[in-house]
């Protein structure tokens, strides 16, 4: 066999192994974190909000990180801890500590329609701020009509309201997941993925827990119900363990207006979870957004364009 048969063989094996990683990836951030607000609100329906969020992001980043290091991965530089300790502290302290006291008084499917935002914000920041990538009117096009998606979602038609603060809060979360995703691309972190999301997991934990204690949930030291213990464990493996991982790996190879398209089909699972598990109805408004989230995420994936 010769040189170049074996050197093609080889590059189509690693792009058919690549392209199995993307999509498994997408899966984790389009379908296990949609579940996740469902999560959420029954854990802070058990639990203090800030404390929930510390106890799944510590015990998440550390299992990550710890793994990372006993497989022999180096540990981060401090020029590095750094960079994660912003990342940390955009993604997971502001982002978590925000959205977890909001689903207290949000709905998980309206919170997650209100963080159907953040492709708005990352493509302001990626195309008009930072200049990362060209902006080009075909995406912000394809992006108005999924927030358009969204908003029909959001207008249910049923009379209820939702207090205006937390609402502004998980808007302002998704502003904050935005510049996070946005700004990380240009910093040094560590090469290896899974322990860039380890050690961020678990500087935002620490920060989480400490806020907790501060604003008194550590006194006395909150009851874990099974319920609640329970979403905190899917919280940790699947929100946290394998889909935040998915999502570091993604902001390796794509844009990240790419990539913050999850943020259109989140809301539709957390619909469909509404409806399969509490009960409510899906009406033809419902449907209507739905077909423009997923017609909007179509447009946005489509275009070709090399990988970052």
């Amino acid at each position: 066999m010769s040189a170049s048969v074996v050197t093609n063989s080889s590059a189509l094996a690693a792009a058919k192994s690549f392209r199995l990683r993307l999509i498994a990836a997408f899966f984790a951030i389009y379908f296990l974190w949609g579940t996740t607000f469902l999560a959420i609100r029954i854990a802070v329906e058990e639990l203090p909000p800030l404390f929930a969020a510390g106890a799944r992001f510590l015990i998440a980043g550390t299992v990550l990180y710890a793994f990372m290091r006993v497989k022999g991965e180096a540990r981060p530089t401090a020029t590095q801890w750094r960079s994660l300790a912003i990342m940390g502290l955009l993604m997971f302290v502001v982002v978590y500590g925000l959205l977890f006291w909001a689903q207290k008084y949000v709905p998980s499917g309206i919170a997650a329609v209100l963080e159907a935002t953040i492709p708005i914000d990352t493509l302001i920041l990626e195309m008009l701020i930072f200049r990362q990538q060209r902006f080009r009117w075909a995406v912000a096009v394809s992006t108005l009509v999924g927030f358009a998606g969204v908003g029909i979602l959001l207008l249910r038609g049923n009379g209820q309201t939702y207090g205006l603060l937390p609402c502004f809060a998980i808007l302002a979360a998704s502003l904050s997941w935005s510049l996070g995703a946005v700004i990380s691309r240009s910093f040094d972190l560590p090469k290896a993925r899974p322990l860039t999301a380890g050690a961020a997991m678990m500087l935002g934990g620490v920060v989480l827990l400490a806020l907790s204690a501060a604003f008194g949930e550590m006194h006395p030291f909150p009851h874990i119900s099974l319920r609640g213990a329970e979403a905190e464990l899917y919280l940790i493996v699947f929100g946290s363990l394998v889909a935040f991982t998915a999502f570091v790996w993604l902001l390796a190879h794509m844009p990240a207006t790419r990539v913050s398209s999850h943020a259109y089909v989140n809301p539709i699972v957390a619909v469909a979870l509404g409806y399969f598990v509490a009960n409510e109805p899906v009406t033809a408004r419902t449907l209507a957004g739905t077909a423009l989230v997923l017609v909007s995420v179509f447009l946005i994936l489509r275009p070709a364009k090399q990988f970052a």
